[in-house]
């Protein structure tokens, strides 16, 4: 049964507390187990890539076929359903106009002292996009990952993409295909991350790794960031409905449950000022569980870490929305836009009754991934910008470094580094 809240109740903040810190994934001494698997592809890069894969993953490779080749991938596009492929080609076509309309533009002027000023952006290399193999075939994250990369101007794309026993999905590969994906390795875990940053005989090392993973992969990221940069430390997938008495209570449920499916780990949340109509999003999720194909996980996840938070009015959520900070925020009211423009944080706000969050991780345009685990209050989700460099600009001709030279040269004194005065007076006759 998920956590019942009430806001009127007398131990709500003590329990909503406790709901917000309560750990969703078992990690035990995952940094110990990834700080030894990123040392050993650091040392022997090939050698260690595919002893972890034999042991991980049950599958024997060899430094010849670490790589899926062009081969490989267009028989895959083949056998691939000519309907998916279509649509995959139009879930492409979105998200790569979104991403276009993110791209910054350059500055270049004149400030009243005469110095040119301004700033460029520029796009990575090379980036590594990490696809989580996890329970299900999400070649949806392949082409979330890989389009705003492309849109950014980054030159080589390289994946990841875990084939446990050998095995993967056509559609990944197609996905890797259509998303014009330049390498694409059969590798995963925190191996996976190590041969990106670090590079090995057989895989180049990459600028920037991005992609959602699990606990070790999390772990991974975080320890090779400063060898290379990275989008965001993801946790386990959540989703928050916002939702009045006035919705379907079977459109809601399959809401929550789409989230819960995902894994044992992920988090639904309801909030609603309806305790009748949370009662009945609770017997629609029953109901509708039996129905799944992963009803298991999807039931574990609810028992385990679903919520109903009754509140006195809407305003209330607001508060609680910005302290949850979830990935996904549904706002299923009349109003949504005065709500959504109260609320601070979160990954992705879902507007009105009609906009499941299940419209994002597809076809909207936004790349789904997605800050988690509260991190929305100081990060966003994956877009060209964890892609791009911002490159300061600063131009002087004499006249121009005379007219800021001497207060340059006042502080650098005051900090007692002269060398650093001197750089700018020498070239005026200052001293």
């Amino acid at each position: 049964m998920p956590q019942w809240l009430k806001t009127s109740g007398p131990d709500f903040e003590t329990a909503f507390s406790a709901l917000l810190s309560k750990c969703r994934e078992e990690k035990g001494d995952v940094d110990g187990v990834v700080a030894g698997i990123l040392a050993a592809v650091k040392e022997a890069g090939d050698a260690a890539v595919i002893g972890y894969t034999d042991k991980f993953d049950r599958l024997k490779l060899s430094p010849e076929n670490l790589r899926f080749s062009d081969e490989e991938i267009s028989q895959a596009r083949a056998a691939c359903d000519p309907a998916l492929v279509k649509i995959m080609e139009e879930a492409v076509s979105r998200v790569r106009v979104y991403h276009e309309k993110q791209m910054p533009s350059d500055l270049l002027y004149e400030d009243d002292a005469g110095v040119t000023l301004g700033y460029r952006w520029t796009a990575v290399q090379s980036a590594g996009l990490y696809v989580p193999g996890g329970t299900a075939a999400l070649f949806s994250s392949v082409l979330m990952n890989a389009v705003p990369a492309r849109v950014a101007g980054v030159s080589r794309l390289v994946a990841t993409l875990p084939t446990p026993d050998g095995v993967t999905s056509p559609s990944m590969l197609t996905a890797c295909s259509i998303a014009g994906i330049d390498e694409v390795f059969r590798i995963g875990g925190a191996q996976a991350i190590g041969a990106l940053a670090y590079g090995t005989a057989s895989i180049n090392p990459v600028d920037v790794i991005v992609g959602p993973g699990n606990a070790y992969v999390a772990s991974a990221k975080k320890q090779v960031y400063g060898t290379v940069g990275i989008d965001m430390i993801a946790g386990p997938s959540e989703v928050t409905v916002v939702a009045d008495g006035q919705n379907n209570p079977d459109w809601i449920a399959a809401d929550l449950l789409a989230q819960a499916e995902h894994d044992v780990s992920s988090q639904s949340i309801l909030i609603t000022d309806d305790a009748a109509f949370g009662e009945r999003v609770n017997e629609a999720i029953d109901a509708q569980l039996v129905t799944l194909k992963r009803e298991k996980t999807a039931r574990a996840s609810w028992d385990q870490h679903g919520a109903i938070i009754v509140v006195e009015t809407l305003d209330q959520a607001i508060g609680l929305v910005d302290l949850i900070a979830p990935e996904h925020l549904e706002l299923a009211v009349e109003n949504p836009d005065t709500l959504s423009d109260r609320i601070r944080n979160a990954g992705a706000i879902f507007l009105g009754r009609h906009t499941p969050e299940a419209i994002g991780d597809y076809i909207a345009g936004p790349s789904h991934v997605l800050p988690t685990s509260g991190t929305a209050r100081f990060s966003s989700g994956l877009s060209v910008m964890d892609f791009l460099k911002r490159t300061s600009l600063i131009g002087c001709t004499a006249d121009s470094l005379r007219s800021v030279a001497h207060s340059a040269v006042t502080m650098a004194d005051a900090e007692d580094l002269s060398a650093h005065a001197r750089s700018v007076s020498i070239r005026l006759n200052m001293e």
